[in-house]
């Protein structure tokens, strides 16, 4: 089968590679129709390592995923705990928690201790033709939801786990800092959960645009101009809740300088050098409770339910499609953000 394999630091390669052996007890075959290009897989095109783990062999990548359930091996349960059949269109958690450990038996299996990760080394992604996953992370989805907009409720998931940690309450004044697929499905989770304003900022115009659709007041992105232009609207007082959802670099430090006093920052992106950054005397005279969000858990009922009744709008985000021969092309284009790239799906 073909599969779209990171050497190293953008060079990604379209390569034959040995198909899964047959699914074993509790795993299910899913042949792979759509995969999204997520912020953290640039990370790995564009360094070819992700915080402190380097690629050191090439690497199918990919973790925004749906499919098709082309074979089962016994006791295969779906993630709603039924038995999972063959044939059965299913969105695909990335995440393989072991189950067992302190953080998993305590309901945390997005901090497990031995966990598995789609397309983080040394395990392999979704951008290929098929792979082997653990049943109970494959998630039966309606025909009212798409393939790609099945792949889509992975990052909608990290959105939905973000706002929990937001505690938002209706009438909560949020900032966002990142308008991309993330940044967006949060701004559409955090009105539903009502929040209001809601302000988003970007670099890209197009993007902000797209915000503005869905109920964001857009903010300038300078490390200045956003803070000061939020802060004047606000007469002084900040927003409760801001929410990082970029490169986690200079956005950090705004974020902070946004927050009102006593107020919450929820840090999303992943920071490209390993290193986060703010003004030790603003967050401590402001008093301000800071939160790091790994990944998300326990969300993808709720987020199929959102995608199924039409209250968030996962078609809206995808600007490129590409196959998979030409996975190193929708790469190309999109850490270079050309052509308004918002989100880029890759066929399989």
């Amino acid at each position: 089968m073909f599969a779209a394999r990171l050497h190293g630091a953008r060079d990604l390669r379209v390569e034959r590679v040995p198909l899964p052996k047959a699914p074993g007890r509790g795993q299910a075959l899913v042949q792979v129709r759509a995969t999204g290009v997520c912020g953290s897989d640039l990370h790995l095109y564009h360094d070819g390592r992700i915080g402190d783990t380097d690629i050191k062999a090439p690497l199918v990548i990919g973790h925004e995923f749906s499919g098709v359930v082309a074979a089962v091996g016994p006791e295969s349960f779906d993630g709603n705990f039924e038995p999972l059949k063959p044939g059965t269109r299913v969105a695909v958690d990335p995440a393989q928690p072991c189950g067992h450990c302190e953080l998993c038996e305590q309901g945390h299996p997005n901090l497990c201790c031995h966990l598995a990760f789609c397309g983080n080394y040394p395990y392999g992604g979704s951008l290929c033709e098929q792979m082997l996953m653990p049943a109970h992370g494959c998630f039966p989805v309606p025909r009212t939801i798409n393939d790609e907009e099945a792949a889509l409720l992975e990052p909608l998931g990290v959105a939905i786990h973000a706002v929990d940690f937001a505690k938002l309450r209706v009438g909560h004044s949020v900032a966002i800092l990142g308008a991309g697929p993330i940044g967006l499905l949060i701004l559409q989770v955090a009105r539903l959960a009502g929040a209001d304003p809601i302000f988003i900022s970007d670099q890209h115009p197009w993007r902000l645009k797209l915000a503005e659709k869905w109920g964001g007041i857009p903010v300038g992105c300078g490390y200045q101009a956003g803070p000061q232009w939020l802060l004047k609207e606000t007469r002084g007082r900040g927003v409760d809740v801001a929410i990082e959802a970029a490169w986690a670099d200079e956005s950090v430090a705004q974020a902070a300088d946004m927050c009102r006093l006593g107020g919450r920052l929820v840090i999303v992106g992943i920071a490209g050098g390993n290193q986060l950054a703010l003004k030790a005397s603003v967050a401590r005279r402001k008093g301000l409770t800071i939160i790091m969000s790994r990944r998300m858990k326990h969300t993808y009922p709720r987020a199929i339910r959102l995608a199924a009744s039409g209250r968030v709008d996962l078609a809206g985000l995808v600007s490129h499609r590409f196959p998979l021969k030409r996975a190193a092309a929708a790469f190309k284009l999109n850490a270079a953000y050309r052509d308004k790239v918002v989100k880029v799906m890759i066929a399989s």
